[in-house]
């Protein structure tokens, strides 16, 4: 499971989301937590498609690095750094050019060879 969360993370990380999505079932599920609370949910590669597309502007680079992993019971677990360049000026506050870090977690569950489950968890 590893080679294949590393594929798409490195897809993730060019921005590529044809990359990122040949690497997941029809039927991904995918999930955002922000402090233990379900922030943004999708299901099906349609809908992750929509979300990568429309968020990739917002960002002129993002990376995530696996700081850890391991697996138990067919699910990985990914600790996660992420940085990020911002784009675009956001309502919050952000403005374009600044940057961002932080730490985070991930899981990923795999069916016949695709990503079919990934959840980031942050803050």
């Amino acid at each position: 499971m590893r080679a294949l969360v590393d594929r798409y993370l490195d897809a993730y990380n060019r921005m590529d989301v044809a990359a990122m999505l040949a690497t997941m079932q029809d039927e991904v599920v995918f999930e955002n937590y922000t402090a233990g609370v379900l922030a943004l949910r999708t299901i099906g590669i349609a809908e992750l498609r929509h979300l990568a597309e429309s968020s990739r502007h917002l960002f002129t680079m993002r990376r995530q690095t696996i700081t850890a992993w391991r697996e138990a019971d067919g699910t990985g677990y990914a600790g996660i750094h992420f940085e990020g360049t911002f784009a675009v000026d956001l309502p919050n506050g952000v403005r374009a050019g600044q940057s961002v870090t932080m730490a985070g977690r991930s899981e990923f569950r795999q069916h016949d060879g695709r990503l079919v489950y990934i959840a980031d968890h942050s803050g």
